[in-house]
């Protein structure tokens, strides 16, 4: 079962306010959370639980922990609808999807879930999490000073990202590789341990990034005849306190310099290309698939 904590705050009611939602599956955890100029305590409520549901699989079992007797009365106990019918619309048509469960929790009763959900969105309602947004750097101090994030209060979790590139080249380039016909040796070989060894080394070459314990690094190849490319996937994983993204980046772009290095006695146009992240998994801003 899939659980979602939710919780909603507004500074003024009516005013900004906020809403969060922390999503449990598969013994994942993923926070949700977002603001609004000028609404009210109990849209912030609702739509907690509708971005919640959006965030869950269709046809899931999920349950539901609200502090709001609101949201939790109106589906349960089939209160009156008098205002907000567009966001109960909204959640009429998520709940329609799922076999959802509702359960009620006492507001600030101690509950670790309810109280780190309450503290985000009473956070967006007043704003900090908007300046945060504003101000997106972490590598930079409020000075404007480069440095090096301290990551040493967060908790080590399971982190894995994928990365993908591609060496575009000749087409007979291609069938050299593919046949391994350069007098330098195994192209993919070779561009493989080079994708390795580059993601060990990650800390050591972009300066504010932290030297990770890395569980495991994958890179694969996979040869594309159409576009004459090489096409470069990596993978890295670790157990930490801060993610692998520029781990499986630098794998990518090193394999493809390999790559590069090897062939050119032969083809002088060959360009690497889109190298970037494709999805995260872990940490605090829980899974991003970004293709």
């Amino acid at each position: 079962m899939i659980t979602i904590h939710t919780d909603g705050a507004c500074i003024g009611n009516p005013g900004p306010g906020g809403w969060a939602a922390i999503v449990l599956q598969d013994g994942t955890k993923r926070s949700l959370h977002g603001q609004e100029d000028r609404t009210t305590n109990n849209r912030m409520e609702m739509l907690a639980v509708v971005k919640g549901l959006e965030a869950v699989p269709e046809s899931a079992h999920v349950m539901v922990f609200s502090d709001s007797q609101y949201v939790i009365n109106t589906m349960t106990r089939s209160w009156k609808r008098n205002k907000n019918k567009d966001l109960w619309a909204r959640l009429d048509e998520e709940v329609a999807k799922r076999r959802v469960e509702w359960q009620w929790v006492r507001g600030h009763s101690g509950d670790p879930l309810n109280e780190e959900a309450d503290a985000l969105a009473h956070n967006e309602a007043v704003g900090r999490m908007s300046r945060s947004r504003r101000s997106p750097l972490t590598h930079v101090d409020e000075a404007g000073k480069a440095q090096m994030v301290d990551v040493g209060a967060k908790p080590e979790t399971l982190r894995v990202a994928v990365a993908r590139g591609s060496v575009l080249m000749l087409s007979e380039t291609l069938e050299q590789i593919e046949r391994n016909g350069f007098e330098k040796g195994d192209v993919l070989g070779v561009a493989r341990v080079a994708g390795i060894m580059a993601a060990k080394g990650t800390s050591q070459l972009i300066p504010l990034c932290h030297p990770l314990p890395l569980d495991q690094v994958t890179v694969e190849f996979e040869l594309d005849n159409q576009r004459n490319a090489v096409d470069i996937t990596a993978t890295a994983r670790t157990t930490a306190k801060t993610g692998v993204e520029m781990e499986a980046m630098v794998a990518v772009s090193i394999a493809g310099l390999t790559i590069y290095d090897m062939c050119k006695s032969v083809d002088r146009a060959m360009r690497i290309d889109g190298v970037r992240l494709v999805s995260k998994r872990g940490g605090k801003s829980g899974d991003i698939v970004i293709e």
